[in-house]
């Protein structure tokens, strides 16, 4: 995920792929976010221009990101927030430790605004 030059940088984070979908909602859904939940939260996304990820804490307090993938889809993932990394390097090796048995990740810029 390539960080939006209108925003700092406050960290980056790594992502797996849980399932990819056509819209924001239908990804929050399958985060297992309640569907009224993932309305307003796209909503309230739609006031930032549109953002390209959405992230969320569930019940629990397990975190997941839903994301804009470069093909224009929509993923929803499981974030690892615990440490956020300060450089897109330190965050790919993170997400090479976690990635097994073939499952897709990604790096996520965490933006302040």
């Amino acid at each position: 995920m390539v960080p939006n030059a209108n925003f700092p940088c406050l960290g980056y984070f790594p992502a797996i792929v849980r399932v990819e979908c056509d819209s924001p909602i239908d990804a929050l859904v399958a985060a297992c976010i309640p569907r009224h939940e993932a309305m307003d939260l796209v909503a309230a996304s739609w006031s930032k221009g549109g953002a390209a990820c959405i992230v969320a804490t569930l019940d629990g307090g397990r975190q997941v990101v839903v994301l804009r993938t470069p093909e224009g889809r929509w993923a929803a993932c499981n974030a690892f927030l615990g440490k956020l990394c300060a450089t897109h390097q330190e965050a790919e090796r993170r997400l090479s430790q976690l990635l097994k048995h073939s499952r897709q990740g990604y790096v996520v810029c965490l933006e302040s605004g």
